[in-house]
């Protein structure tokens, strides 16, 4: 088809022009503006984009258009979804922009084309909008809590793991402030002794090697309803970190231990959360007697001294986890532990009174009375579950004395209401007859005045 064919048909030669943005410079890329775009910023690796684009072959030929279809197109940068071309132009575009890329083939579909469109070692070009793009939601409910935008990728896929030693270096904004910077090595799950939010802590187990990157987290991610007295970070504060993970060793897996190096390191942790726990770190306590359940929960086959430490190590992992959630009034996962430790020893006295006091928390005093007299039955000597024992059965009382007052004001009210209807019914009824008695008047006064008439 001729060039003039071509442009009967609405179907032009497309011109190869435009400015090198290739890594390499060798011209496998090239991008012509065509309208400028607003603000500074640019996407990220990683960040959600969102465009709209149509494709031609150099003759001039459309093989695809968002347009056509009516439906923006969104995909994550610089994460491989689409050809490389479009990763590195999109990564240099502003909200708004629209311009034209000229893809080589090495940079597109290659030698093999996508058939049956797009033939081999096809050159291509589009015109691309971008509308928006926003950074990568890293919270586990997805609710814009942590968000990583990437500067720089890192190295490999390897990431670090719950335990694994981490070695960055960060920069801690709030507002146009610089709280912390610093150089950093410490242990995934005990972030919160060296002042690291919990979001930060998420963020950095998404990471890799080399990886720089943004991280902006939300109050509950960051440091809470508390804020941070030492960075002068006030409650309900909105926080940025810059972060480069320089290297980390990744702790072992369950399945890379056995079992001796699973009882070993459980006591080790167990011991690291006691610390924790009387330091009034609880949430780091947790994450401590966690690993425990994760390593040992699910071995078979135990016998003899094995199973015996094993289990004694479980139990104090639930016991453990079940006061830390009391401290923190969780009490519903409290409870869930409670029940766990009790499915391993039935009479245990800890796990019967912490369930007891997470029972009373949530009112629910038959429950908690039940499990405080079990105590005394079992360890007649525990002062503490007599003292609970006896402000449970106070709130038993208490509980009654309200239902009964409610109860009497209910009848009561009842009663009234019954007194009134029946009220208006003879109300209703004296009404009646005295109606009825002025009809007869009316009637017989009018018989009168027609008599009269008559005369």
């Amino acid at each position: 088809m001729t060039a003039e064919e071509q442009k009967a048909e609405g179907q032009q030669p497309i011109a190869v022009e435009g400015v090198d943005i290739s890594p390499k410079k060798d011209e496998g890329v090239l991008k012509l503006i065509k309208k400028e775009g607003t603000g500074n910023n640019t996407p990220m690796i990683g960040d959600k984009v969102f465009v709209h684009y149509t494709g031609w072959l150099l003759d001039g030929t459309k093989f695809d258009s968002s347009r056509d279809r009516k439906d923006k197109f969104t995909f994550d940068l610089g994460k491989g979804q689409v050809i490389k071309a479009w990763d590195i132009a999109v990564a240099t575009m502003k909200i708004g922009e629209i311009c034209q890329i000229i893809c080589k083939p090495e940079y597109a579909y290659g030698s093999s084309g996508s058939p049956p469109k797009i033939p081999p070692s096809a050159t291509l070009a589009f015109e691309v909008e971008l509308f928006d793009f926003k950074g990568e939601d890293l919270s586990e409910d997805e609710d814009g809590g942590i968000i990583r935008r990437i500067r720089v990728k890192g190295e490999g896929y390897s990431k670090p793991n719950d335990g694994a030693i981490v070695e960055i270096h960060l920069e801690g904004h709030y507002g146009d402030r610089i709280f912390d910077e610093r150089d950093l090595r410490f242990e995934i799950g005990e972030g919160e002794s060296q002042n690291i939010p919990p979001g930060l802590e998420r963020a950095l187990q998404q990471m890799e090697k080399g990886e720089e990157c943004m991280v902006h987290l939300k109050p509950m991610y960051g440091f809470g309803t508390a804020g941070n007295e030492k960075f002068q970070i006030p409650p309900n504060a909105e926080l940025r970190y810059e972060v480069k993970l320089k290297s980390f060793e990744k702790a072992k897996e369950s399945w890379e231990m056995n079992l001796e190096e699973k009882l070993e390191q459980g006591a080790i942790v167990k011991d690291k959360g006691t610390l924790f726990f009387k330091e009034g770190k609880f949430k780091q306590a947790i994450l401590q007697y966690k690993k425990i359940v994760s390593w040992l929960d699910h071995e078979s086959g135990l016998s003899g001294e094995n199973e015996t430490k094993a289990r004694a190590l479980i139990l104090a992992a639930h016991l453990n986890q079940a006061m830390c959630h009391l401290k923190l009034k969780d009490y519903s996962p409290a409870l869930e532990n409670c029940r766990k430790a009790l499915e391993i020893d039935s009479s245990n006295e800890k796990g019967l009174f912490r369930r007891g006091e997470a029972y009373l928390s949530v009112n629910d005093f038959d429950l908690a009375r039940a499990d405080f007299q079990k105590v005394l039955q079992l360890y007649p000597g525990n002062k503490a579950a007599k003292v609970q024992l006896a402000a449970c059965q106070q709130k038993v009382k208490e509980q009654h004395e309200r239902e009964k007052k409610m109860y009497a004001n209910m009848f009561q009210r009842l009663a009234e209401k019954d007194a009134k209807v029946e009220a208006g019914k003879v109300q209703e009824s004296g009404t009646l007859k005295e109606d009825v008695e002025m009809k007869e008047e009316s009637e017989e006064a009018s018989k009168v005045a027609q008599n009269e008439s008559e005369k």
